[in-house]
């Protein structure tokens, strides 16, 4: 098509995504270009409701804490805690603050109220225990999978003692200093504590893995899923904390690197449950290798899209969210060589588009006055499987519960 000229545009709605897709993918992605945005949330909230509905998901998952994510998990399933408690600690990032979010745990409740636990739909986060100030002790996660590990194994097969690793982690605050974020020489990561849990954490995952045949048997399918769970983060935490201590110029993109492939860890581990969706950031969810500016030095690394994209093929696919004005943002009408001009051209409010049409398309990379947002870049329009556009995102609205978040960034 050429400038100016009007797209196919379709409402965004199931049957729009369904027919954009070969067939049924056992993980759908829907990302966004910036956080905190309940006009965004609202509209994924209304196809994700469609997409169980109609299409049969049963996993909702977010960018969002996975530990702290289980007590979403055990609310929404069995009605454990209260809406007010679970928003406040089961969210990272202060996502649990947002009004969509809280619907969408609401309704999730509502949904399983009346259906046997076979057709319950689930609740994950999927992002580590991360912040974009630092990385959480890995105290919970390790104490966990060893304590799974006690009820269930021969104690003489177990390499360390509660007590041991107790000694090891020493205190929390030690680990969550984030000082270390911009200092490594302030981070615990490579003490010899730190190394020693390392290989603890290693052994208390092997023996997982070994002793899985019993395990399974032994143990309820969700207390098994849970403990591979706290070993994968347990690991992932370690070896971030270990990349936090490195001063050598790749330690940002390892640092990016680790924390996608913890939530490309997290989300093939879902997919096995079966067919999942999922909401994050554009760049965690894309196809094309990642990138950004830090401290003037360009970083690459692989996003958990890519990552889990590369083993799932077609059972993988990802509509990105494009958009036009955060006013409240300074992110002004987008120029018309741009890809989110010309679709900010289209009389339609929200709408979605076959990426294909824009595929020669002459465009540029839009500038950003604001940070917290992230444009399409048009080199990697063609690698989506959809595009979700929204003209206008107006200020949040927020009520005594319902406050929204008052940093937009953490892609």
């Amino acid at each position: 098509m050429t400038p100016g000229s009007e797209l196919a545009a379709d409402p965004v709605d199931a049957v729009t995504v369904r027919k954009l897709l070969p067939g049924k993918p056992r993980l759908l992605a829907l990302g966004e270009p910036t956080h905190g945005e309940n006009v965004l949330l609202e509209l994924r909230n209304d196809l994700f409701r469609q997409l169980v509905e109609l299409e049969g998901y049963r996993t909702i998952a977010l960018e969002s804490d996975c530990l702290a994510g289980l007590l979403v998990d055990d609310y929404v399933t069995s009605g454990t805690g209260t809406l007010d408690d679970v928003m406040d600690r089961g969210f990272s990032h202060e996502f649990g603050a947002l009004a969509a979010n809280r619907e969408l745990v609401r309704w999730m409740r509502a949904y399983n109220n009346d259906r046997r636990r076979s057709e319950h739909l689930r609740f994950a986060g999927v992002d580590g225990p991360l912040e974009i100030s630092g990385a959480a002790s890995p105290r919970q996660a390790l104490t966990a999978l060893h304590s799974y590990l006690t009820t269930w194994v021969a104690a003489d097969l177990l390499s360390c003692t509660a007590e041991t690793l107790d000694r090891l982690l020493g205190a929390d605050d030690r680990w969550t200093n984030p000082a270390a974020m911009m200092d490594s020489s302030r981070s615990v990561g490579q003490s010899p504590d730190a190394t020693e849990l390392r290989l603890l954490a290693d052994d208390l995952t092997a023996l997982l893995d070994a002793q899985s045949p019993h395990l399974i048997e032994a143990s309820a399918p969700d207390d098994w899923e849970r403990a591979l769970l706290h070993g994968r983060t347990a690991v992932g935490l370690l070896r971030y904390h270990f990349w936090m201590a490195d001063s050598s110029p790749s330690r940002t993109a390892r640092l990016l690197g680790i924390r996608d492939s913890m939530m490309a860890a997290n989300l093939l581990a879902l997919a096995h449950r079966g067919p999942i969706l999922v909401n994050a950031h554009n760049g965690h969810l894309q196809r094309p290798q990642s990138s950004m500016r830090w401290g003037g030095q360009a970083v690459e690394w692989w996003s958990a899209g890519a990552i889990v994209s590369a083993q799932l093929g077609d059972q993988y696919a990802f509509l990105a969210t494009a958009l036009g004005t955060i006013p409240h943002q300074g992110v002004d009408t987008p120029a018309p060589d741009t890809i989110e001009g010309l679709l900010y051209a289209q009389p339609q409010e929200q709408y979605v588009v076959d990426p294909r049409q824009l595929a020669t398309v002459p465009a540029v990379l839009r500038s950003s006055p604001w940070y917290g947002y992230a444009p399409l870049d048009p080199a990697q329009v063609s690698s989506h499987d959809g595009i979700v556009f929204v003209k206008d995102v107006r200020q949040n609205r927020a009520t005594d519960h319902e406050r929204p978040s008052a940093r937009a960034s953490d892609g």
